[in-house]
């Protein structure tokens, strides 16, 4: 997930979802300790499939031994497993009699970049794509959702008899590059496969561990993934009079499109844009033909995203226009809409989760902003599945502290030296998971 979470704890410190009622149809404070009681035995097998996944990274659509390995676990368990769903995806059915149908949804991917971290199971992992050889990480946090996915199987497995239904567990290929949700609904997720009545995913993040936050209605920002290519004129670098240069015309584009954030955007309005990819040329003495550049939109309202989308195009054409070269090629590489979670899942999930302790659970109302990162979640959302999408910390007291007594901020999500303490993070994950399914899915 294209995740920067930190901006949750001024939230969580400023806002509150509006109390309820609503009582959970079990004791929560005593299935915690059951659910705790179940990771401890567990453990020493979790914790060895987490490292096993921090080092044995595999990019969207190419994650085979990851797949196998899940479906594995899951067929260990005594599921009903399902591979290659929508490529490399796994579905993993556990009936547990009559009732709602709950999914559980983990990511695969990891991502093309190289881990800092230091952890004595780092990953090295490193692919080559044509003439491109990158390294690859789970520097988003992925190895823990996987994790916490199997975890929360074996503790639904074990209090089999405070619940009723059936729970859809799946693992999505591609969520980092917005294409693994919808590649699995087209490969007939819901067709083939019982419509979930409900949907639970939790993310890890650098809030402190024992957080869990539950955020009512808008969880985070739709996402547009454009690929833009400047045509221009290859000659000598010392004759650039017979070139048309494609550095120099993409390079007043990214000057230029900021204006569209900072001067065409209501400035009271979420809306960025980034451009993260600039690649042009080989040597210092030619000037290449075309330059390449990745960009990456965010937004929470369709106005804002149309008008940055339509504000993109209009500036990469002013920039072609100015240099007296070809239009530019503009093309999406994908798209994602907001996450938006169900106000009752929230409140009725939030007000278990509180009265559980043990986990620091903060509940934000609709009224909050959401995050500015992205997610693909939202076509399960789309696709007709109430959901709820969480937040779970990942950092210990201890490094948080020293972070601060160095004052560095702490690794966000993406970057190399991102290292939630798993050791909390799982637990507390594999808790807020099957917490969330048993106040859905209560015993008949």
């Amino acid at each position: 997930m294209k995740l920067a979470i930190a901006s949750l704890v001024a939230l969580a410190a400023a806002t509150a979802l509006a109390t309820t009622s609503w009582a959970a149809p079990l004791d929560p404070p005593a299935t915690v300790a059951a659910i705790n009681a179940v990771t401890a035995k567990n453990w020493p097998e979790l914790d060895a499939l987490y490292k096993d996944i921090h080092a044995h990274p595999e990019l969207g659509h190419q994650e085979t031994r990851t797949a196998a390995l899940l479906a594995a676990k899951m067929r260990g368990l005594g599921l009903e497993v399902t591979e290659h769903v929508g490529g490399t995806g796994v579905v993993a059915i556990l009936k547990n009699g009559p009732g709602p149908v709950v999914m559980v949804r983990t990511e695969l991917d990891a991502l093309p970049m190289e881990e800092k971290t230091g952890l004595p199971y780092a990953s090295r992992v490193q692919v080559t794509e044509g003439d491109k050889t990158t390294f690859v990480a789970h520097s988003c946090g992925h190895d823990n959702h996987m994790a916490w996915w199997v975890g929360t199987a074996e503790a639904l497995l074990a209090l089999k008899s405070q619940w009723s239904g059936t729970v859809m567990f799946i693992a999505q290929p591609a969520e980092e590059t917005v294409g693994g949700a919808s590649g699995m609904l087209k490969d007939g997720l819901f067709t083939r496969f019982p419509k979930p009545d409900f949907g639970f995913a939790a993310h890890v993040s650098n809030l402190p561990v024992g957080t869990v936050i539950v955020k009512d209605g808008g969880y985070n920002s739709n996402a547009d993934a454009l690929d833009i290519v400047f045509k221009g004129r290859g000659a000598h670098g010392s004759m650039p009079s017979a070139s048309i240069d494609p550095i120099v015309e993409a390079a007043h584009f990214v000057t230029d499109v900021q204006t569209v954030v900072s001067r065409q955007k209501d400035a009271g309005t979420f809306g960025v844009i980034t451009i993260g990819a600039f690649q042009a040329g080989t040597v210092g003495n030619i000037i290449p033909d075309h330059a390449e550049l990745k960009l990456t939109l965010r937004s929470f309202s369709p106005d804002v995203r149309q008008l940055l989308l339509d504000g993109v195009t209009r500036t990469a054409n002013a920039a072609a226009a100015m240099a007296e070269a070809p239009p530019p090629v503009i093309t999406s590489e994908g798209a994602a809409a907001a996450v938006v979670n169900d106000h009752d899942l929230a409140v009725k999930v939030g007000a278990t989760l509180a009265a559980a302790g043990g986990d620091k659970t903060i509940l934000l109302p609709a009224s909050a902003p959401g995050i500015s990162a992205s997610e693909d979640y939202s076509e399960f959302i789309i696709a007709g599945v109430p959901s709820l999408y969480m937040t779970v910390g990942g950092y210990d007291a201890a490094t948080l502290a020293d972070y601060k007594a160095k004052g560095e901020p702490v690794p966000t999500n993406h970057s190399p030296f991102f290292a939630p303490d798993h050791n909390a993070a799982i637990p507390t994950g594999i808790r807020t998971l099957t917490l969330a399914v048993l106040t859905v899915a209560p015993a008949k």
